[in-house]
């Protein structure tokens, strides 16, 4: 049954994975996403956030209790009664929390700015390029995305298999030997030309950080993900300086405030970009537009097994900023044999490329099958 016009329907998505998924701060056998279909003037707008509580402390019990607490009325009313085009220009220029008086963490406001988002693209008719700003004009045909190795899967079938390679991630283990020989492994596979970046998720200290780094780096390592506990600023810029690889940080920034903190405190090298992680896709494009404007190099990336509006929404930036490092496509096409969208997120895996998405908002619609997973109309 559809949601009556004027409401919301909020969806708990727990698809189960046909491939998992194993890094240091999580195993994931499932999907964990809530997804909110808002209905008004006859338009349907989905939206998606993936709550993790090691990213930015939210979890989706929490962001459904903050979902309770919102005044839904709030919401709709502006998509009837204001211009669209009009509406669309003040979220570029305030925000989604200012032009909609919403108070909430990154997962919930991200929930309603991609839903609002997606109702705005289609009621103007427009794809998901025109809903977000700063973006080129030319947009690429095809962008290259990066492969992960998670601890799920070893590297020499990681190697048969997950290939062309145009930027590697590895997901650190808790031994530093077994994750050298893993570099060397595929370093001496794929050639010198490929960027490869351990991902530690936060499980080095300032102890050993250091002499982790110089060992990675002599492996071939060229970019460490996220190595320390967030926002041990001081730590990542002796790290920074002393262990001979360059420093992407991706739970430590959440927040423009972070991303500043990191900047000033000469922490990072790049930004890991995540839409659900830094509150939705306008705040995730003014975080690639301060990277740009301070010399920080940026990577899009994902929440792993993301199910919908995330990952077009994600795509739509990469595309509109294609002066990324790299993108993560994520895996969806292997995780999950059936969406709860169509048309499914494609990646092309002869080439490991993407293509934009087609239509209009984040150009797909739910499908029959995400009515199991619905939770609670407002």
């Amino acid at each position: 049954m559809a949601p009556e016009p004027g409401r919301a329907r909020l969806y708990h998505v727990e698809l189960p994975m046909r491939t998992p998924f194993d890094h240091p701060a999580a195993r994931r056998r499932t999907s964990d996403s809530l997804v909110l279909r808002l209905s008004a003037d006859g338009v349907d707008g989905i939206g998606e956030c993936a709550p993790r509580p090691y990213v930015t402390g939210e979890t989706t019990t929490g962001v459904r209790a903050a979902l309770e607490r919102v005044d839904f009325d709030a919401v709709l009313a502006p998509l009837t009664g204001r211009d669209p085009a009009e509406l669309l220009g003040l979220l570029h220029r305030d925000g989604f929390a200012r032009t909609f008086g919403i108070v909430g963490g990154n997962n919930l406001l991200c929930l309603l700015e991609t839903a609002v988002l997606d109702w705005l693209g289609r009621r103007l008719g427009v794809g998901a390029g025109s809903l977000l700003p700063g973006g080129t004009s030319r947009e690429p045909d095809a962008l290259a995305v990066s492969q992960v190795l998670d601890l799920s899967l070893d590297a020499e079938e990681f190697l048969a298999t997950r290939g062309p390679f145009h930027f590697v991630k590895i997901k650190a283990s808790d031994d530093i030997g077994r994750d050298v020989r893993t570099v060397r492994t595929i370093r001496g596979k794929i050639g010198d030309d490929v960027p490869v970046m351990i991902d530690a998720n936060m499980c080095w200290t300032p102890a050993n950080a250091v002499g982790h780094a110089r060992r990675l780096a002599g492996a071939g390592v060229d970019y460490v993900e996220e190595p320390l506990p967030k926002g041990s600023w001081e730590a990542l810029r002796v790290l920074r300086r002393d262990g001979g690889v360059r420093i992407m940080l991706d739970e430590s920034v959440c927040t423009s405030l972070d991303a500043r903190t990191a900047v000033e405190a000469g922490a990072c090298d790049a930004f890991n970009i995540r839409v659900s992680k830094n509150g939705g896709p306008l705040p995730a494009a003014g975080l690639a537009a301060y990277a740009q404007e301070h010399g920080v190099r940026f990577q899009f990336g994902v929440q792993v097994a993301e199910v919908g509006p995330l990952i077009n929404a994600g795509r739509a930036l990469a595309f509109g900023r294609p002066g990324a490092l790299t993108v993560e496509a994520g895996q969806s096409d292997r995780f999950f044999p059936e969406m709860i969208v169509a048309p499914p997120p494609a990646v092309d895996r002869t080439t490991n490329t993407l293509s934009p998405a087609h239509g209009t908002g984040w150009g797909m619609d739910l499908t029959g099958s995400a009515e199991r997973w619905a939770v609670q109309d407002f």
